[in-house]
């Protein structure tokens, strides 16, 4: 039954996608798609990512929130706070970018938190970006990782709720 619901949730997300990226393989593309979309951002931009270290995503994120654009972006607290390699401390500089951190539930036992695992981002409410793969060097150039970018409105709206309850439980930066 497992293997169905994989078959099917596989085979809708490629017939539903407008550009999948299989990385390494298309390490390239998917970095160009990825950028050209967070630059042409009109208005706001939401995103939620475990680990985020690209410079280059860095720099369009700064440039389009230069010009207006609105960003709110949550981290994975415990991949970020603390890593030096990590994008937190230059966006959380930046005008109109929101940043926040996000620790998973709590174990039962309370010994431990889960973590934010998303790669995900929502542009104008009419784009989204999803995958795997995390916003690294080594998630587009090492692994064997893949990214969504689609217009599909039904992914859009349900991320956007998700992504709105997450940021109200996220602490800021």
């Amino acid at each position: 039954m497992m293997k169905i619901a994989i078959i099917f949730f596989l085979l809708h997300t490629f017939l539903f996608a407008d550009s999948i990226y299989f990385m390494p393989y298309q390490a390239n593309d998917a970095i160009k798609h990825l950028v050209k979309e967070l630059r042409n951002a009109k208005t706001e931009v939401q995103i939620a990512i475990y680990s985020f270290t690209n410079r280059e995503i860095s720099k369009a994120i700064r440039d389009s929130a230069k010009k207006g654009v609105k960003y709110k972006i949550i981290f994975d607290y415990k991949s970020n706070v603390d890593n030096t390699y990590s994008s937190i401390g230059y966006l959380a500089k930046l005008n109109n970018v929101e940043v926040c951190t996000l620790k998973g539930r709590i174990s039962s036992n309370g010994k431990y938190n889960g973590i934010m695992h998303n790669k995900l981002a929502i542009i104008d409410n009419k784009s989204i970006i999803f995958g795997s793969a995390n916003w690294s060097k080594s998630a587009f150039e090492l692994n064997y990782e893949m990214l969504i970018i689609s217009q599909n409105k039904d992914y859009i709206n349900a991320a956007k709720g998700y992504f709105n309850r997450m940021f109200s439980e996220c602490q800021s930066y």
